[in-house]
């Protein structure tokens, strides 16, 4: 019997394989190699050299840090919003169905025609905002050309493109929940807030933890959004890890860097997903009595 299983598992591994080992391979036998236009880009062996470089590189653990402050900004923000809005939509209100269609419009909307609308919307003076603001004798707000505030601008436009994505898996995760759990709990005497804690958030633990990963994996790797929406600026203070590994590659073709790039942004997404992962596991609600 135990053949079998492989067997079946043969084709999902084969897969996984071709779709991320062969890459990672690559990557990490290019990572030792000065591949650039000053050498005609033909590979030449360089052993550690190009990890030397990046520990010694300000700029890649500046990427780093803009990289986590924005993760931990927007998927915090998601995680949290995306619960509130999963425990509504499984309420039975009337028009629920198309109140759910509509929630997960932003999602479906691409990633670069999302980032171009909210890129109009903080545009100054242009911009709705602005305008309402100056029509207000508030002044501009400069979204997009003051550090301090461009980073949490291009931040409210990820939570507000992907916290439908959070949503939606709570809310099957809400759905998989009996609901003789909460007849019990009331009878009991437990109020909304004793059976969100005690049967609510335990039970949907494995959903909680589905959606933080996956949005901290894409968060880490956000490039679309931030290419689009900041290009990276004011004075690379929005930069993010995948967007350095990309203009290393395109604008200096500077692949070998590129890739060595490529691969301490994998390192740092592995130990932040494995940190999230144990944290989750570690607070993580049991179930029990509501008295």
């Amino acid at each position: 019997m135990r053949w079998r299983f492989w067997l079946l598992m043969a084709p999902a591994l084969l897969w996984l394989v071709a779709m991320f080992a062969a890459p990672l391979l690559h990557y990490a036998w290019l990572s030792t190699q000065a591949e650039t236009v000053l050498t005609g880009l033909q590979p030449r062996p360089v052993g550690a050299e190009q990890w030397l470089r990046l520990w010694n590189d300000a700029r890649f653990w500046q990427d780093t840090w803009q990289t986590l402050r924005f993760s931990a900004a927007s998927v915090g923000l998601e995680m949290l919003l995306g619960l509130a809005m999963a425990l509504l939509l499984h309420q039975p209100l009337r028009g629920r169905g198309p109140l759910r269609t509509i929630s997960l419009l932003p999602w479906a909307l691409p990633t670069t025609v999302m980032a171009l609308g909210w890129r109009w919307i903080f545009n100054d003076p242009y911009g709705p905002i602005n305008q309402l603001s100056n029509r207000l004798g508030l002044g501009p707000i400069p979204f997009l050309s003051n550090p301090a505030i461009t980073w949490m601008a291009a931040v409210w436009a990820d939570t507000w493109k992907t916290t439908p994505f959070v949503a939606l898996l709570l809310l099957a995760g809400l759905q998989t929940i009996p609901s003789d759990l909460y007849e019990a709990a009331a009878l009991e005497g437990a109020g909304p807030w004793q059976s969100l804690r005690r049967i609510t958030l335990p039970l949907l633990t494995p959903y909680l933890l589905i959606a933080l990963l996956f949005r901290l994996a894409q968060a880490l790797g956000v490039f679309d959004l931030i290419q689009v929406l900041t290009g990276g600026g004011p004075a690379g203070s929005t930069e993010s890890l995948a967007l350095y590994a990309y203009l290393n590659a395109m604008r200096f073709l500077d692949f070998g860097y590129s890739a060595t790039v490529m691969l301490g942004s994998f390192a740092v997404l592995l130990l932040v997903a494995a940190a999230a992962a144990g944290a989750v596991r570690l607070t993580r609600p049991t179930p029990g009595g509501v008295r």
